[in-house]
């Protein structure tokens, strides 16, 4: 029996294998069958069909860098279901929303993803809880944030922890492993953990080999230094004998335009000796807090929230400046705390970062800010019409891969990513002449052209321009992923 059949579409299976016309047939949360066989299942009575002749059925899309920890019980997630999205990995660059209970403002970059009274979970397991309780409308998947376990433990950030205070957070770190978060994550380029040594972040990495968890880095310096961050990284997954993931790799600040040429190779040579992944999104512009020692390296920024004047969001730094007849760094500093979007990577390294074979693809968005960066609702489409189509930077099927296949299988997503019978059925189809991001810097939050049906666990969460406003989505606990 099924519930639902693709019928005529071409699939494109997230393997990086050649295309297929194919019909695919869905039974409860399952596909259960794909090409000939889907047509006898096909004529079993109540399925119901969706025509995707000339249209692409694909795995669902894995966004592998977010911030989705609050926005996932917040919202109905429209910014990636309309993307094709399925699954997101959240607590990346050191930030989760768990585990933590605040009485007073989080520090900065905690503030990126919630207020004090968004951090209201004391232990990891609360969080998952939530999300069982309320379910999301897409998958997720859970880091553990090294800056969260630092400020739920230390009352000074601004030093190494203390023994006992690595203690304390490698007890929240094993609760967390417990509950079924999927890795650490790190931050080590902001305050809050910048000041934490190696051997802090490896006290804790150690702890992740037994659990069959992996560690991602938002790395300490991605400009001068990028050479010594990234040996700083591969050295913790080697000391802990963990696999890693370098978030969002890039080179920043006019001065390192290019150097993505030494990166890349770099990255290619400690692949060959432990296990290494890396992701990357779609623009020359980045977007975190606002910082004044950034506003060197950027020849443009704009201003995505404002706590102490919220009516400047969606504004040039430098217009504000000039309207206050003061510099750049001093309107900043009127404006914080604050975000902001910053114009500081070159065109030809993020085409070339695009095009390794081993990046996937993240969006790195930021669903608090009142007027985000375009990536958080353009990502996925923006690789798909953009760079694949327009550009021709690679191929349709490489760009599926690492958009599903290549992160299922580094973030060990058992049964995702794929197209295949038995697999889960999170699928994207698409339109492959016209899907293309909308999203851009003035309107931010416009939805993607060109995604024409996303199923999670064989339920629709996008169809025609708008959310089905169901809730099919799971939280994805490591334990539950290695079977």
């Amino acid at each position: 029996m099924a519930d639902w059949i693709l019928r005529g579409g071409t699939v494109i299976d997230g393997t990086g294998g050649p295309r297929r016309r194919a019909d695919v047939a869905i039974a409860g949360d399952r596909i259960v069958a794909v090409g000939p066989s889907a047509k006898a299942v096909a004529k079993t009575a109540g399925a119901r069909e969706i025509d995707a002749g000339g249209l692409v059925v694909a795995p669902g899309f894995i966004d592998v860098h977010t911030h989705d920890d609050r926005a996932l019980l917040a919202s109905d997630m429209a910014a990636k279901a309309s993307q094709g999205v399925t699954t997101v990995i959240t607590g990346n660059c050191g930030v989760s929303l768990a585990p933590l209970s605040l009485k007073h403002p989080p520090p900065p970059p905690l503030d990126l993803i919630g207020d004090a009274a968004d951090y209201a979970y004391p232990r990891f397991a609360d969080y998952l809880a939530a999300l069982d309780l309320s379910p999301p409308a897409i998958n997720a998947a859970a880091l553990v944030g090294h800056s969260t376990l630092r400020a739920g433990t230390m009352t000074e950030l601004d030093r190494p922890a203390r023994p006992d205070e690595i203690a304390r957070m490698q007890q929240r770190l094993v609760e967390a492993l417990g509950a079924g978060a999927i890795g650490l994550s790190s931050g080590l380029y902001y305050a809050p953990a910048a000041h934490a040594p190696s051997a802090e972040i490896e006290a804790l990495a150690k702890l992740l080999q037994p659990a069959g968890a992996l560690y991602t880095t938002h790395m300490r310096d991605e400009g001068e230094h990028v050479l010594d961050s990234l040996d700083e990284s591969f050295h913790v997954g080697e000391a802990a004998q963990v696999p890693v993931v370098i978030s969002h790799h890039k080179t920043t600040g006019v001065a390192n335009f290019g150097r993505t040429a030494e990166t890349l190779p770099k990255i290619a040579a400690a692949m060959a000796k432990q296990q290494i992944g890396l992701d990357a999104y779609p623009y020359v512009a980045s977007s975190t807090i606002l910082r004044t020692e950034r506003l060197e390296d950027a020849t443009r920024v704009l201003i995505t929230w404002s706590k102490a004047m919220p009516e400047q969001a969606g504004r040039e730094l430098a217009e504000i400046a000039r309207d206050w007849g003061v510099g750049l760094r001093e309107a900043a500093q009127r404006l914080q705390p604050a975000g902001a979007i910053y114009w500081m990577m070159d065109e030809a390294d993020v085409r070339r970062v695009l095009a390794f074979d081993n990046t996937m693809i993240g969006s790195d968005g930021l669903p608090h800010d009142s007027h985000p960066h375009p990536r958080l609702w353009g990502t996925f489409p923006r690789v798909l019409g953009h760079y694949c189509r327009e550009v021709g930077l690679f191929g349709l099927e490489t760009a599926v891969r690492k958009m599903t296949g290549l992160p299922a299988s580094r973030f060990g997503l058992t049964g995702r990513g794929i197209v295949a019978e038995g697999a889960y059925a999170d699928l994207t189809v698409f339109d492959p002449e016209t899907v293309i991001d909308r999203a851009s810097f003035a309107e931010p939050t416009l939805p993607a052209a060109g995604i024409a049906h996303v199923f999670v666990n064989g339920r629709p969460a996008w169809s025609e321009g708008k959310s089905s406003g169901e809730r099919p989505g799971r939280a994805l606990r490591r334990q539950q992923l290695q079977g």
